[in-house]
């Protein structure tokens, strides 16, 4: 049986692959975008910076991961990727709002379009993210490449809507094809730096993660054979796939502390999946409180 860490090598070999394979091509399509005049090509461009920023933050998080943390980040480069995929979403809602403009002048005064280059590019393209796609796809997968993998799955459709738009240029001469398809990749587009600046605003904010009910969690820590109660419960993550908790827990003065501390850490770990967490242990009145810290 491989190690883990042949499988991590795997991983991010696949991710560094297709990260070079997508932005490469992007370079590409923006060129042949403007080239044959095709709003549906750039915008797919701006799709394909979108997977290319997924893979390459799924790329630099494993690979980050195998760095130690230091005096002066003492939780690691973790959060570099929060940090990055949220200028990214800026960029692209950006993007988004130049392409709606340039469709609405287009959709109003018709632009000429070489139908024939923008069909062959748009086809590579199709190819090569399909490549990607099966290079992700075949991987043995953790959530970082499941989720690269659903990014390339969304931009085949960009490629065949940029396909389609060149097909009927070139058969009809209809040319209002093109930024009607580009309306439907910005609307694509912008669902997803939405949905990237959203995630990330709330790692940033130090919100709940979404996988965590902090109802449910306060309830199952105060459960905890010898736990009295708990208080100061928060939770927060370094990553989407990185959640940290801390919580004070009272016990009752004859309590052995040990056993209870590895009890709150079990139910962390094996229920809610939480596996760095740090627990204050109190007899007697929180020193964090007002009234205590008086005393």
């Amino acid at each position: 049986m491989p190690h883990p860490e042949q499988h991590q090598d795997r991983q991010e070999t696949v991710l560094r692959r297709a990260f070079l394979l997508i932005a490469g091509f992007m370079l590409v399509e923006v060129a042949g975008g403007i080239l044959a005049n095709s709003l549906t090509l750039l915008a797919d461009a701006g799709h394909m910076f979108l997977d290319a920023t997924a893979l390459g933050l799924a790329w630099g998080a494993m690979h980050l991961s195998r760095r130690s943390s230091d005096n002066r980040l003492s939780f690691g480069y973790h959060r570099f990727q929060v940090l990055a995929a949220f200028l990214n979403g800026l960029t692209l809602a950006v993007l988004v709002l130049w392409i709606l403009y340039e469709a609405y002048e287009r959709i109003r005064t018709p632009q000429a379009m070489l139908p024939i280059p923008a069909l062959i590019i748009a086809s590579i393209g199709f190819a090569v993210n399909l490549v990607a796609y099966r290079w992700l796809h075949g991987a043995e997968r953790n959530a970082n490449v499941r989720a690269a993998a659903l990014h390339v799955l969304g931009d085949l459709l960009g490629s065949a809507a940029a396909i389609i738009a060149a097909t009927v240029v070139y058969f009809t001469g209809w040319t209002r094809v093109d930024p009607l398809l580009a309306l439907i990749v910005a609307f694509i587009l912008g669902r997803g730096a939405w949905r990237v600046l959203r995630e990330a605003a709330h790692i940033l904010l130090e919100g709940v993660p979404k996988s965590l009910d902090l109802g449910a969690l306060r309830d199952s820590l105060a459960s905890v054979q010898g736990v009295v109660e708990v208080h100061h419960l928060h939770a927060w993550s370094l990553t989407a796939e990185r959640p940290l908790v801390t919580v004070h827990a009272r016990v009752a003065e004859e309590t052995d502390i040990q056993p209870v501390v590895q009890r709150l850490k079990s139910v962390l770990t094996d229920k809610f999946g939480v596996d760095h967490s740090t627990i204050q242990v109190e007899k007697g009145p929180c020193p964090d409180e007002p009234a205590a810290m008086k005393g």
